[in-house]
């Protein structure tokens, strides 16, 4: 939104909004002329700060130019402003990027992450820690494996046709090239990490990093492997983790069919409810609650498995069984059924697969299944089947159902590991935040089950375990570190023997588990980075992956380090489209990043993501994005304004007297005039609240804080309040304070600021004068700072006054074009510091500056003027006359007060009508009732006003 240069920072200039409630409010107040003839010649850090073809002036710039932001970036890492800088200080802070798919193209959730680190990092770089925030990048093996599979099916090639080498080798050529997408849309963002030490999860150093860990755990005995049950993909033909499935409710059939009593009559039967007819062929037991009266007689004995030429199994009872579902019966069918299964594996039964690992049926079943159903009504086993909504498991990578199924895996014990990482967080050596997540947290790691470590593909970190050649490899199998070694161990233990590798991948998430430790030498706890930075100081991510990645970390890096990767979690909540839905392509409403940084701008996008709160949704809406591009565009012109009104930088004495001014000192704070005195007081307060707010991690309330100061106190206020300083006093001693002021304001929200939006804060700080570095690396503003109380309040009653004038000034609708005069009644204290400020209130308040009177007593023409109240002791009255045509005004109140009184009874009509009221929807009933309200309120607010013009005519006459 481009402000004309007129209105330019009028607070009535436009409708303001504000991202934080999304209200457009119409400022009662009207334009100040900017006299732009009398400014001094333009301010030649402007030249200065364009020289070297990076940065642009506000002076030679409408608004802020989006496309500059990649050069801005491109400056910072030519400087290594991202690299640790340990000159600085000696408390590194460090944070491990949550590695993106190497895969992946930028989405919100991304952006949500980078924008919250990328706070953290500037913030306390700016602190003078040296900060480490590491990037990187996942291998992410089922996604990877399955792009590259579809790029080869395009060709008419298999991964089987190729092999593993080769078709390894053409992943990594796809890496090469398509790889770094991700990274150089997280740039886009600004993300200020050192890039010279990103790492790759199957970088060689990470890949040690992930043997050396599975080796040592199988050492003291935590991996095993073992037939048990898993999510099983059979398009990928791989185990997948609890994460990548994702459960959509889909129509499908509920089947009710009779399962016969064994050495019963033809009426002792149990009718089963079941959405998969076809896993009967799995069946090993039919299960009811012992407390239902209706099945307690079949309780230990047999029925008869449909189809299955008389197959016994046991009927049983166990408490799981729930009553009021379908029939109540339940059959056990645990080589399909995750809660089947445990129960199975409780009660000791048998498990039966009837599936292959492609999905389809396999010889257990039969040939029945093609007509299962058509052969259970011709022998009368079926009873109905009828419509049934399905919760129904899918690939979040393919989108194919996914089985459950029984199948041989390397697990690691995870009981152990847990103990100590729940320990962690009793004894508040970890701390989450928000805290709600401890309780989410406990829960899940004290009712852990083992992990699922092995893939059935081809990509990613091959499981260091080598078989013997002819021998049983679930009973003699070799781990180590190489290959090499695998060969001596193997050749010391069995002779001469031949050995080959296990087939399997490991888990992408195994390699994550490692990531905040891998990434900086370990094993080689001698490793430079792996001392500087080790543990590191946050990690932040989303709260959807508390179990599958923090949980892990915390884990391994006790287990592995002996200490915590990092002593806080800060969890982000995910982001939702305007209405609260997830966004997803088949609604259509995704909102692209990228799309979004070219039309609002990435500072725009910052801001409105980091107003979320910790572990909360956010719902993105194109308002949000508008009214914090118009925040972008406000910072803009304040600097334009700063700018236009400092002396040139040839003007050597002006410039030593405005360096001289040190606002951090109480004694120069107090022998300010009030406005400064006020607005330099309340940047110290801003300044406090929002480092303990950084500190605290609540980032929402550091960006409240800072927009309200800049908005309301710094642009609306201050600005405006500045130019009776700049305008009217020019070559005073006040118009210097003033220069001085605008600028040490100025600098010091955009240090504050520059964490969220950190292009444009660095644009408008390098067109400021006497800059020696970088925004990103300037030091952040002292703490307890002082700030005079009494002038705060002092200016707030000024602030009162200039809005009930304002106000006053709306209510009679008086041209903004008119001054108007005005006589301030309070007492001698007050009356001494509003009337020293006289050029400001008739600057703000549209007055006529030779009409302005200051007195103990009300004025003579009282009952001819409006009073106004503005606070305790301090009072206004102005002249009717001064501010409207009394006649004409009486003229058109009476008429208005007609139409009103005519609109009023017309409502009261309505509601007298009893058709009308017992008729009517009761929402059209309650919303006349509402205007009726409506229009009393209007009515005695005209009569009252038409009352006060006709008494003031009846005194004048």
């Amino acid at each position: 939104m481009a402000f004309s240069a007129p209105s330019l920072l009028s607070s009535c200039s436009v409708h303001r909004l504000n991202p934080l409630l999304i209200t457009h409010r119409r400022r009662r107040i009207t334009l100040s002329h900017w006299h732009f003839n009398r400014l001094r010649p333009g301010f030649i850090a402007a030249v200065a700060a364009s020289e070297n073809g990076v940065f642009t002036s506000p002076e030679a710039a409408k608004s802020f130019d989006f496309s500059s932001e990649e050069r801005i970036y491109n400056w910072w890492e030519s400087r290594g402003y991202f690299k640790p800088d340990f000159e600085r200080g000696s408390d590194p802070f460090v944070i491990s990027m949550p590695p993106p798919n190497v895969t992946g193209s930028l989405h919100m959730g991304h952006a949500m992450f980078v924008t919250l680190e990328d706070i953290m990092v500037r913030y306390h770089r700016m602190k003078g820690r040296p900060t480490l925030w590491l990037p990187g990048t996942d291998h992410a093996g089922i996604a990877t494996q399955l792009v590259v599979e579809r790029m080869l099916a395009s060709e008419g090639i298999t991964r089987i046709e190729l092999g593993r080498d080769e078709f390894t080798n053409r992943v990594w050529e796809w890496k090469e090239k398509y790889g770094g997408m991700i990274t150089n849309q997280i740039k886009r963002l600004g993300a200020s990490c050192d890039w010279t030490r990103e790492r790759f999860t199957l970088d060689e150093q990470l890949s040690r990093a992930v043997v050396e860990a599975f080796v040592r755990l199988h050492e003291k005995g935590l991996i095993y492997q073992g037939s048990y049950m898993v999510n099983w993909s059979p398009s990928l033909q791989t185990a997948v983790s609890d994460l990548e499935v994702e459960y959509s409710e889909e129509p499908g059939t509920l089947y009710y069919i009779k399962y016969r009593v064994a050495g019963g009559s033809r009426s002792d039967y149990l009718t089963i409810a079941t959405t998969r007819p076809e896993t009967l062929f799995a069946d090993v037991a039919i299960a009811v609650n012992p407390q239902d009266e209706r099945y307690s007689k079949y309780i230990g004995r047999q029925a008869i498995v449909p189809m299955t030429f008389g197959r016994h199994v046991p009927i049983i009872s166990d408490k799981y069984v729930d009553k009021d579902f379908g029939t109540g019966v339940l059959k056990i069918s645990p080589g399909h059924d995750h809660n089947d299964y445990l129960l199975a594996r409780k009660l000791g039964l048998p498990i039966l697969n009837v599936m292959n690992k492609d999905g389809t049926l396999n010889e257990v079943a039969g040939l029945y299944w093609k007509k299962l159903w058509a052969d259970l009504e011709e022998t009368s086993l079926a009873v109905k089947k009828e419509p049934h909504t399905l919760r129904v498991p899918r690939s979040q990578r393919g989108g194919e159902i996914i089985e459950p199924l029984v199948s041989k895996q390397w697990f690691v014990t995870m009981e152990p590991l847990a103990d100590k990482a729940l320990k962690a967080v009793e004894t508040g050596e970890l701390t989450i935040m928000p805290e709600r997540f401890e309780k989410i947290y406990n829960h899940w790691l004290s009712n852990i089950k083992d992990w699922c470590i092995s893939r059935q593909l081809w990509w990613g970190h091959r499981i260091p375990v080598w078989y013997i050649e002819g021998r049983d490899c679930e009973e003699e199998y070799i781990v180590a570190r190489t290959a090499e070694e695998a060969l001596d161990k193997a050749r010391k233990k069995y002779g001469s023997v031949e050995i080959y590798q296990d087939p399997d991948v490991l888990d992408t998430w195994f390699s994550s588990a490692l990531w905040p430790f891998s990434t900086l030498g370990w094993p080689d706890v001698s490793a430079e980075d792996f001392r500087l930075f080790y543990p590191t100081t946050v990690l932040e991510t989303g709260h959807d992956i508390l179990f599958f990645w923090v949980a892990r970390m915390v884990m391994m890096g006790i287990e592995f380090t002996g200490t915590l990767p990092f002593s806080k979690v800060y969890l982000h909540g995910l982001i939702r489209d305007a209405q609260g839905r997830k966004m997803s392509k088949t609604l259509g409403n995704v909102i692209d990043p990228i799309d979004t940084i070219k039309e609002y701008g990435t500072d725009a996008l910052r801001f409105t993501l980091a107003l979320g709160t910790a572990g909360q949704d956010l719902n993105l809406s194109t308002e949000r994005l508008t009214a914090n591009k118009a925040f972008t565009n406000k910072l803009w012109n304040a600097g334009k304004f700063v700018l236009q009104n400092l002396p040139s930088q040839s003007d050597t004495s002006t410039w030593e007297t405005l360096l001289a001014y040190k606002f951090h000192l109480e004694e120069s704070l107090l022998r300010l005039p009030l406005p400064e005195c006020w607005v330099v007081s309340k940047l110290h307060m801003l300044v406090d609240t929002v480092t303990a707010s950084y500190d605290k991690y609540f980032f929402g309330e550091v960006g409240r804080e800072i927009y309200d100061f800049f908005w309301s106190d710094f642009a609306d206020w201050y600005i405006e309040a500045s130019k009776a300083r700049l305008y009217q006093s020019e070559g005073q001693p006040v118009a210097s304070i003033a220069q001085a002021v605008l600028l040490y304001v100025f600098e010091n929200i955009l240090i504050v600021l520059h964490p969220f939006m950190p292009f444009v804060t660095e644009e408008l700080w390098q067109a400021l004068p006497k800059r020696k570095e970088a925004l990103m690396v300037t030091s952040w503003p002292q703490a307890s700072l002082p700030r005079h109380a009494d002038s705060i309040k002092r200016f707030e009653n000024l602030q009162a006054l200039t809005r009930a004038i304002r106000n006053a000034r709306a209510e009679y609708s008086v041209e903004p074009a008119k001054r108007i005069s005005a006589s301030i009644v309070a007492n001698s204290e007050v009356i001494q510091y509003v009337s020293n400020e006289k050029e400001v209130l008739a600057l703000l308040s549209r007055l006529d500056l030779q009409n302005v009177h200051f007195v103990d007593y009300p004025p003579g023409d009282a009952n001819q003027s409006v009073h106004l109240v503005a606070g305790e002791g301090l009072e206004a009255y102005l002249p009717l006359a001064d501010m409207v045509d009394v006649s004409a005004e009486v003229q058109r109140l009476t008429k208005r007060l007609s139409k009103i009184q005519a609109e009023y009874d017309g409502l009261v009509a309505r509601l007298s009508s009893p058709k009308f009221v017992d008729k009517a929807p009761e929402e059209i009933v309650r919303g006349v009732r509402e205007k009726v309200a409506e229009a009393e309120e209007k009515l005695t607010l005209t009569r009252n006003r038409l009352a006060f013009l006709k008494s003031t005519t009846l005194v004048s006459k």
